[in-house]
């Protein structure tokens, strides 16, 4: 791990542009290219590469980083691939996903059993999904002099609750006894599009506060309280924390990087108040346990660890794609996971690449895309 930089030179999106595929005709049955969201021809000869063009759609938590990873694979790895990835939120990623306009989905809720049996209905054969970075979910605040401010599950369960509407209620004070608390009124920012980054957040909220659980519980998508602002993507909650005097809201921790704004510092299990730095998401990554299936949240995070972290998982077919496309996406993700290059990018953007021994796991499931085909 490189030490995490306070600071990007840019985080705006980068267009993944490529040479166009070269190459004989596409499959005009359908297997490859109709539906799958990826079209391209194989290799013209030995040691020429990969070439065709694939597009993904899915969560906007990791979309900095996809969109640095896509530029560098497509630009200094494999210069005749193009990757398109769309980032329309997890609920939509899913549904484009299994609907097979696009040939991977992303999210940071994993897909339940029932959601594989939809996918694999759709299709005729099995869903994939692996994870492949860990980041943080931070609460940021539009003014600097509340950088650092403390807060633990209670305290953000009841702003967005709207049963704490002041940043100089007592509750908060008496987490910041040394901080000059403004006279302000609150407006909780929230995702207004189904989210896999509200699924991180509502999942912690859920897991530390019963009273949370009774009324909005983990979801993508929840009926927020009156007095509450959405926004669309994390882009859209950035946003609306910028723009709007007192808002607080939950972004995936690059959005607020790039848009300049404060952080909370969050209380973990151990009682520990602890800043979204690198090293704390990935102290918390560390903590999760991941079963055979991928299936996991990480929760009740101590020690060192941030406590709201989340997981994006990648979705592809066994079957379905022509080969091209098959061999983009194992390769594309095989390099994002391997790749020296691809975990300073994560470092630098303060997202937590997988551990060697998950690695080696994930690149075992990356192989089963288009395994049945």
């Amino acid at each position: 791990m490189r030490n995490w930089r306070a600071k990007t030179a840019a985080l705006a999106a980068v267009s993944a542009l490529a040479l166009s595929a070269c190459g004989s005709d596409s499959d005009s049955n359908g297997d490859g290219n109709g539906g799958n969201g990826g079209s391209g021809d194989a290799a013209a000869s030995e040691g020429s590469g990969l070439s065709g063009t694939v597009t993904g759609a899915g969560a906007s938590f990791p979309d900095p980083l996809f969109q640095e990873w896509i530029a560098e694979y497509t630009q200094q790895v494999e210069p005749d691939v193009t990757i398109n990835y769309q980032s329309v939120g997890s609920g939509a990623g899913v549904e484009q996903f299994i609907g097979q306009s696009v040939a991977f989905g992303s999210s940071e809720e994993y897909l339940d059993d029932e959601a594989l049996e939809e996918a694999a209905g759709a299709r005729d054969c099995s869903a994939v999904q692996f994870p492949v970075v860990f980041g943080a979910v931070v609460i940021a605040f539009n003014d600097e002099a509340l950088d650092g401010l403390v807060l633990d599950a209670e305290t953000i369960a009841k702003i967005y609750d709207r049963e704490i509407t002041n940043y100089n209620d007592p509750a908060i004070a008496g987490l910041n006894p040394d901080m000059d608390l403004p006279d302000q009124e609150i407006l909780p920012v929230h995702r207004s599009d189904s989210s896999g980054t509200t699924f991180v957040f509502s999942n912690y909220l859920d897991k530390e506060v019963p009273a949370w659980s009774d009324t909005y519980g983990a979801s993508k998508e929840l009926e927020w309280a009156d007095g509450t602002l959405g926004g669309d993507g994390n882009q859209g909650v950035a946003q609306g924390i910028s723009q709007n005097p007192g808002a607080l809201g939950y972004v995936n921790q690059s959005f607020a990087l790039e848009a300049g704004l404060s952080v909370a510092h969050v209380v973990n299990a151990d009682g520990e108040a602890v800043a979204p730095t690198l090293e704390a998401t990935s102290a918390a990554s560390e903590e999760a346990e991941v079963p055979e299936n991928f299936q996991f949240t990480i929760d009740g995070i101590g020690g060192e660890g941030y406590p709201i972290a989340g997981t994006n998982w990648i979705f592809t077919y066994t079957c379905g794609y022509d080969e091209a496309t098959t061999d983009i996406l194992k390769g594309f993700w095989t390099w994002a996971l391997e790749s020296e290059r691809a975990d300073e990018l994560a470092n630098e953007l303060g997202y937590a690449p997988l551990g060697d021994e998950l690695t080696e796991r994930v690149l075992a499931e990356v192989e089963k895309t288009n395994s049945e085909a």
